[in-house]
């Protein structure tokens, strides 16, 4: 998986603690001391998914473009790494001894179905679970996470 879904979901929880204000990219990073441009081109990808919204100039910058609860984990690895399934099933089997050409190998390969319900075991974790419930569990774990996120961002000199 892509770091950049790692820093999309930390960048989305830190806006739920400031909502309402326009972050951009460079303050976003430095929370973290990540790249700049990296951390920009993930954003940018939230943005086209519909999960930030983006203003230029100087009051400019990024923030949620709906509700935390109606934004899932997976909503945000497919902004980032696409849609495709992580295991593709190449049918390797076809080039195996005894192998039928009419056979689809993606169906009957054990490799492949494994894999496949694992994927969906996966994905189905991701999609049920949103950045509210990633917020809420920050929060029990570190109450004062909101404001302390806050603060940093109010002091941070651009």
């Amino acid at each position: 998986m892509n770091e950049g879904v790692e820093w999309a979901m930390h960048s989305c929880v830190n806006l739920c603690f400031i909502p309402g204000q326009a972050v951009t990219a460079k303050r976003l990073a430095a929370f973290y001391e990540l790249p700049t441009a990296y951390l920009n081109k993930q954003l940018q990808a939230l943005s086209r998914a519909g999960i930030l919204s983006s203003t230029s100039g100087p009051k400019g910058g990024f923030q949620l473009a709906k509700a935390p609860e109606k934004i899932s984990m997976l909503d945000v690895v497919v902004a980032i790494d696409g849609a495709e399934d992580a295991f593709r099933c190449t049918q390797i089997l076809k080039a195996g001894p005894g192998a039928k050409a009419s056979v689809d190998y993606r169906k009957y390969c054990v490799v492949s179905q494994s894999m496949r319900k694992a994927e969906l075991s996966y994905r189905q974790e991701l999609a049920g679970k949103t950045i509210a419930d990633l917020v809420e569990q920050v929060i029990q774990l570190d109450p004062n996470a909101p404001e302390n996120t806050r603060n940093w961002f109010a002091n941070l000199k651009s």
